[in-house]
């Protein structure tokens, strides 16, 4: 089955061109298979430096993290305009004013296939 329709929707090209040198508070949360708690969290920070279709968006980060790069996805659809203030990190502490943007990620692990040993004919083509 393709993702090509949810695809499609997950890059607003009005968004991504709004992103270069903005700062992007983000949250990632990573899930087990079938978890409906997170086993881990984490919170960064950064300036984009490019939001591209094909390659995602980099960040500079900022903070603690400052001169490493953080690639994000190529989506746009949970990119949301930061209200002002104080956003404080709950696992570093570490509070960033005033950004520009937030956005979440949700990673879930995936199913592992089971293999049974079998082995395939080979085919030549």
């Amino acid at each position: 089955m393709s993702n090509d329709i949810e695809e499609e929707h997950s890059w607003d090209a009005s968004i991504a061109k709004k992103l270069p040198g903005k700062i992007v508070l983000v949250g990632v949360a990573y899930f087990e298979v079938d978890a409906e708690e997170p086993f881990k969290q984490q919170q960064l920070f950064g300036r984009v430096l490019s939001a591209d279709r094909a390659t995602g968006i980099l960040l500079s980060l900022e903070g603690q993290r400052t001169g490493e790069q953080y690639r994000l996805p190529p989506d746009t659809r949970s990119f949301q305009e930061a209200g002002p203030g104080e956003y404080r990190l709950r696992s570093t502490g570490e509070v960033v004013v005033n950004p520009d943007f937030t956005v979440t990620f949700s990673i879930r692990k995936q199913a592992k296939a089971h293999c049974n040993d079998q082995v395939w004919p080979r085919t030549n083509i």
